[in-house]
């Protein structure tokens, strides 16, 4: 492709996103402002439903969502904008720096980044296992204990035999006495309780430095292209250091090098999932994080929390919908069939979003772009554009349901030759910026998080010994 081109299609991209912009903050004028904060008095009042709905568990300054209005930001930036201006290499320097960087941090953390992207060691690791049976989540999990292994001195039995385990269950009290906010059990995450053994090799490192979250951000991209090369019974590609993240990616997926459209929407991509808020797999690495684990180990637990069919997946869904349903004409019948079944439709409403999710406004726009250049691609595109007419013509102003990321996401990822399999640890891909990010702040002031459950069962049985026990009707008929 010349440059011509690629310059028209760039234009054509950020005009796109701006647009998506201008509808976004049209249609969203009424929703309320977030108050703006400046400082914390701890401990707050706040309502809390079940799974900790609605519960504050700390401050950040890292990025937030104003689901009444469709906003999206990431530390003061608005989505629209770093979409359409910046890289995903720029959105992590961000949020693990909190600035943009200048050229010349910027050239030293893409060179890092590119370096830390070869990973021989660990492939060589994932090779030796039979990958291609697991599930693709399964094995990035695996993926990541080996890059521990290999990058860290984690593992060392030096490093592993500690003598200065603090408690068995710190921070607990007891549940009849409520929070105050106390400062004891706070603890520095950096240097503070582990020092390099002087047996372990030169070349391993810490895990709890912002170097471990370059690395993270490299490996989990070169470990998801392996994982997915291996599903297919292919080898896998060493990445090009001539190329930039989103481009490597594609390029260690497919075994081809991206056009200049196809590499900009997958950095869209990644920028789009890179954080946001306190979701389940964030909060399950920062919790992981909080017991002063390393990083590795945390972004396992973002990772495994990711797996579940209610917080990653549903982009498979809507790809499976739609090839289901066929084409657009036939979009009517099997909506009515769905409403009359009361089955719930993939890719539509959102726990916090309770108008357009601001990452589908931008995606859409991208799908069109790819499906005018895939013919494979149009009629499921044309499909999920009656499909999304038809859902919020019907419940977007009674119920607030409206696309959210995942309706146009598997579009995009199959358009740019993607399997489905491999969707999910794409999310994983371009989150680990956002939970490393979180760590590393969360970590400048550390408590361990330490929930309570209420009680509220039985109280004062008395010890029956067994011979005297009846047997329950139910193991009976069992």
């Amino acid at each position: 492709m010349n440059r011509e081109n690629t310059e028209i299609d760039s234009l054509a991209i950020r005009n796109a996103i701006l647009q998506a912009k201008e509808t976004a903050y049209s249609n969203s004028q009424n929703g309320p402002d977030l108050p703006k904060l400046d400082k914390i008095d701890w401990p707050l009042n706040c309502t809390v439903g079940p799974g900790l709905e609605g519960a504050i568990a700390c401050e950040t300054e890292i990025g937030y969502v104003n689901g009444s209005k469709g906003q999206l930001v990431y530390r003061g930036y608005d989505i629209f904008d770093l979409c359409a201006y910046s890289t995903y290499e720029e959105v992590c320097y961000l949020l693990l720096h909190g600035k943009l960087p200048s050229e010349k941090e910027f050239a030293s953390f893409r060179k890092k980044l590119n370096s830390y992207l070869f990973i021989p060691d660990t492939i060589r690791l994932m090779v030796g296992f039979p990958v291609e049976q697991w599930s693709t989540m399964s094995a990035l999990r695996l993926g990541v204990n080996f890059m521990r292994q290999k990058q860290t001195y984690r593992d060392d039995a030096a490093s592993a035999a500690r003598t200065d385990n603090l408690a068995s269950d710190e921070d607990s009290f007891a549940m009849e006495n409520p929070p105050k906010g106390a400062e004891h059990a706070v603890y520095e995450f950096f240097g503070r309780l582990f020092g390099k053994p002087s047996s372990v090799k030169e070349d391993l490192t810490s895990s709890e430095e912002v170097d471990s979250c370059y690395r993270l951000i490299a490996g989990v991209a070169t470990m998801t292209a392996v994982i997915s090369r291996l599903n297919s019974g292919s080898l896998p590609i060493e990445p090009d250091s001539s190329l930039s993240h989103a481009a490597n990616l594609l390029y260690m997926t497919t075994g081809k090098k991206p056009t200049p459209l196809e590499e900009k929407i997958m950095d869209i991509c990644l920028i789009l999932h890179a954080d946001h808020g306190m979701n389940a797999s964030t909060f399950a690495a920062m919790v992981v994080a909080s017991t002063l684990s390393d990083l590795y180990f945390s972004v396992g637990a973002g990772v495994s929390a990711l797996n579940g069919p209610l917080h990653g997946g549903a982009n498979e869904q809507v790809m499976i919908t739609l090839k289901k349903i066929g084409s657009p004409k036939k979009v009517p019948q099997w909506f009515e069939n769905m409403c009359k079944e009361k089955r719930k439709i993939p890719g539509f409403g959102h726990r916090v979003y309770k108008t357009y999710d601001p990452r589908a406004r931008i995606l859409g726009p991208m799908t069109s772009l790819l499906a005018a250049q895939k013919p494979a691609m149009k009629d499921l595109y044309l499909t999920a554009q009656a499909l999304e007419k038809i859902v919020v013509s019907t419940y977007g102003e009674t119920k607030r349901i409206f696309p959210n990321v995942d309706f146009y996401s598997g579009l995009v990822y199959s358009s740019l030759g993607i399997g489905q399999k491999m969707f999910t640890p794409l999310f994983a891909v371009s989150r680990v910026a956002g939970w490393t990010a979180r760590i590393l702040e969360y970590m400048k002031h550390n408590r361990i998080f330490r929930p309570r459950a209420l009680y509220t069962g039985p109280r004062d049985l008395v010890y029956t010994p067994m011979e005297q026990r009846q047997t329950s009707k139910q193991l009976t008929a069992a």
